[in-house]
């Protein structure tokens, strides 16, 4: 019985050991693998009318200060300060024919704000290559680009490097391919501004967009 007693106590502490181990990791801003499974789960779990933080390990003010932009930087719109800070697509609530229920997927888009700038991190997962392409209507949107310029960024991104920003010609959109645990394709694409307009230069998007996507390495 004591040895039973022994191995109880030793597991206890293992346990508590692993606790504290994960704990310490999500305060020092660790973040799990990506995975298309992981990031679907994630995109289930946020409500059909948004949330008030963002679900992913993204940490706005030292990605500002990493990619030498100024300004406050913390999650939220400052245009819209009554909007979701998240929103997601695809997953469980994918409809039929659309582009992440035909390539199952998910994405989630995460808002925040630098100074008087609004910035919007999509983060996306596919089945099949490529994980931007369900994201071209939100490129043409923020970039402002022509049919024949979206097409030619969608290629782009897709032969790029994982880790590589790819910017739009407006220089306000930039797209990194991230790493993946498991099948599949991801992508970070970051919209600052509207319309091919931004505060920031295209340098610090590229740079803004990169230093982003290394949080969720």
């Amino acid at each position: 019985m004591r040895q039973h007693g022994g191995h109880g106590r030793y597991g206890a502490l293992v346990v508590a050991a692993a606790a504290a181990a994960l704990l310490a990791g999500c305060q020092s801003g660790g973040a799990a693998a990506l995975s298309l499974s992981g990031l679907t789960g994630t995109a289930d779990a946020v409500p059909a009318e948004g949330a008030a933080k963002c679900p992913l390990a993204f940490d706005i003010a030292k990605a500002a200060k990493a990619a030498g932009v100024d300004g406050d930087a913390a999650p939220g719109s400052a245009k819209d300060p009554g909007s979701p800070v998240a929103t997601a697509e695809g997953g469980k609530r994918a409809e039929a024919g659309t582009p992440l229920a035909q390539n199952p997927g998910a994405l989630v888009s995460c808002t925040f704000h630098i100074g008087q700038e609004d910035v919007v991190a999509h983060t996306a997962v596919t089945r099949q290559p490529t994980a931007v392409a369900p994201l071209a209507p939100i490129v043409r949107q923020t970039s402002g680009s022509s049919v024949n310029e979206l097409k030619s960024y969608i290629d782009q991104v897709g032969k790029a490097r994982i880790g590589e920003p790819v910017a739009t010609g407006s220089g306000n959109v930039a797209a990194v391919r991230l790493e993946l645990d498991g099948d599949g394709d991801a992508v970070l694409l970051l919209g600052a501004g509207s319309d091919g307009r931004s505060a920031l230069n295209g340098k610090q998007v590229g740079a803004l967009t990169k230093a982003l996507a290394e949080q969720l390495g």
